[in-house]
């Protein structure tokens, strides 16, 4: 898929992961909505975008994502600025054990949610042009974290859904190429947020191991996401693909055994 003249939809696109692969877009001329929670942070990197790539090529859109009528909202009002849809990036994401039924809403439920609202704008099977939808799961799918039980098992349910829902698009002629992007410790917010007793509950007194972890296999720049993810968007050939993103070997695919009979 070549970018010039795109539009994408990014959940939690205003810092972190989502706010660099907004850059990377729109340096290859796409349009952009930004869809994030953090109203004074949507605005503020809504005005340095604006600044850098010009006014007119990004927009932001205050939602929760976990509001499925305010998602819902935000994908019509992408449409209504800039006529159509091409990618979808639910990005969205948090770390909190003590809310735990939250992070299962926002980055599970909310993402499936946004995977279905995105087939609804892109789907040939209703009589759209096609696209790609890339869903943000990580690497705490493969090395499991005792410190996050739950988040550990939505980003398991991200990588399980995702692949399906690929195969179901190649059967059914969707034209959507659906694909999971798996990082190791990133440098965002939602790192920081493992010192809090109100993210972490009870397990934040195993910090310190988690720190260890960070320090053991080292933390990426939102950048390299970003590299990953736009090689996920123009490679025609990529369908149901788990891409991992780790500091000892880079951007990578992961591959499964084939069941036997």
């Amino acid at each position: 898929m070549a970018l010039h003249g795109k539009v994408a939809l990014v959940t939690g696109g205003a810092q972190g992961i989502g706010r660099a692969v907004a850059e990377s877009l729109l340096k290859n001329e796409s349009k952009v909505a930004l869809v994030d929670l953090n109203t004074q942070g949507g605005e503020d990197c809504k005005k340095v975008l604006d600044q850098e790539f010009g006014e007119g090529n990004c927009i932001f859109i205050q939602c929760d994502v976990s509001d499925k009528g305010k998602l819902k909202d935000a994908f019509e009002t992408t449409v209504e600025k800039f006529g159509k849809l091409d990618i979808v990036i639910n990005n969205a994401g948090i770390n909190n054990e003590k809310n735990w039924e939250k992070t299962i809403e926002v980055n599970l439920t909310s993402l499936i949610k946004g995977t279905y609202l995105a087939l609804d704008h892109m789907s040939k099977e209703y009589g759209k042009d096609g696209g790609v939808i890339i869903n943000v799961s990580s690497m705490a799918a493969f090395l499991h974290s005792p410190h996050q039980p739950v988040y550990t098992a939505t980003k398991h349910g991200v990588i399980g859904f995702t692949r399906a829902i690929a195969d179901a698009a190649e059967e059914g002629n969707y034209g959507v190429r659906i694909n999971v992007l798996c990082p190791g410790f990133v440098d965002t917010p939602l790192l920081q947020s493992i010192e809090q007793e109100d993210n972490m509950g009870k397990f934040v007194k195993y910090k310190d191991s988690f720190k260890e972890k960070m320090h053991k296999f080292g933390v990426l720049q939102p950048s390299l996401i970003a590299e990953g993810m736009l090689r996920l968007i123009t490679d025609g050939g990529l369908n149901g693909a788990v891409m991992k993103i780790t500091c000892s070997k880079g951007i990578h695919f992961h591959t499964y055994e084939p069941l036997s009979a």
